[in-house]
């Protein structure tokens, strides 16, 4: 069973990243713009300012302000084009037309990260059904799979003939854009955050032991064999538990820790 990167299209958000997303959907907190942000995407066509102004009943150098830091804000795109029925010399300047932009905004607090458990599920559906295996031996092999690149950036991350301090540092820096927001204690590294904490709390045993997976995969890219994740879970914090010593408690699987 062969899976793609299904960490890239996720795309933890970066500091950069995190501030658009912020500043786009705070642009929704105005309320005529946010009026003419649902005029807009309602129409089958692009809106021109005038037809924004009528639809929303403001003047049209006030929908022109609004649409204009809609635009900037990422949420609409320009485009320009003629109205219907208008074509040919004489029919005078395109107008400035506006459509909703393909760019999806979404900011979760703490961060979530639905889409890669998405990803993760339907690769293990995928394979399950062409491979006839079960879809839990599919999805811990795809989350594996997974947390394999991520253990590989993580070390390409950590430079040429890492020690053991840098792979631990790298691996803390890609679990952190990964949302699961580790603290180090003596036992080793647990994770504060879980990204998939609604669907943790209703499918606890699957979720958990797709993590412990991906935690497994982590580790064996990183080529850190004292990185040795386990179950663990407690509140106020995601399920699993990364050991840093040799003397921590073997690993053991989702369904025995979770049964």
């Amino acid at each position: 069973m062969e899976t793609d990167d299904p960490t890239t299209t996720d795309g933890p958000l970066d500091r950069q990243d995190f501030e658009t997303q912020v500043t786009g959907i705070a642009a929704l907190a105005e309320p005529v713009r946010r009026d003419l942000y649902r005029f807009v995407v309602a129409q089958a066509t692009p809106v021109s300012r005038d037809r924004a102004a009528a639809g929303v009943g403001v003047a049209r150098h006030t929908a022109k302000f609004h649409l204009d830091k809609l635009v900037d804000d990422g949420l609409l795109v320009v485009e320009f084009g003629r109205p219907p029925g208008r074509s040919g010399p004489g029919a005078g300047r395109p107008a400035k037309l506006y459509r909703r932009s393909s760019r999806e905004l979404a900011v979760s607090l703490p961060e979530r990260h639905y889409e890669l458990a998405g990803r993760l599920l339907a690769q293990a559906v995928t394979d399950a059904e062409r491979d006839g295996v079960a879809v839990g031996d599919a999805l811990r092999h795809a989350a594996h799979a997974a947390g394999q690149i991520l253990g590989e950036r993580a070390r390409r991350q950590a430079g040429k003939r890492p020690s053991r301090s840098a792979l631990l540092a790298a691996a803390t820096d890609v679990l952190v854009e990964c949302g699961y927001e580790p603290r180090n204690d003596d036992a080793g590294m647990f994770l504060i955050n879980c990204p998939f904490h609604a669907l943790a709390q209703e499918y606890t045993a699957l979720v958990c032991g797709m993590n412990l997976e991906l935690m497994n995969g982590l580790a064996a890219g990183l080529g850190l064999a004292t990185l040795a994740p386990r179950l663990d879970p407690a509140p106020g914090r995601c399920c699993v538990r990364l050991g840093t010593s040799t003397g921590d408690a073997p690993r053991e699987r989702a369904e025995e820790k979770l049964a």
